[in-house]
């Protein structure tokens, strides 16, 4: 029984990293293209592209180290 959960914990947290990383991305990349479709330039989607990939990179971060925390707490808990 535990170790099931211990893989549905390890997927709950992959899924968590994939949705951090990719929605900031989408999000940014779709208004980098909005706003390059209504002023015709072709700029704007490549900068905010790597704003999302930078926020999401900075999302992925806080999320891990809160985990790391939160999981070297637990340890320290059961000794």
């Amino acid at each position: 029984m535990k170790g099931s959960r211990s893989h549905i914990r390890v997927l709950s947290y992959i899924t968590q990293f994939a949705l951090n990383m990719l929605v900031p991305i989408f999000i940014c990349s779709a208004i980098g293209y909005y706003i390059d479709s209504k002023f015709g330039t072709s700029v704007f989607f490549i900068i905010l592209f790597f704003v999302g990939a930078i926020a999401g990179a900075r999302n992925i971060y806080i999320l891990a180290k809160r985990e790391y925390t939160h999981d070297g707490n637990d340890r320290e808990d059961e000794n």
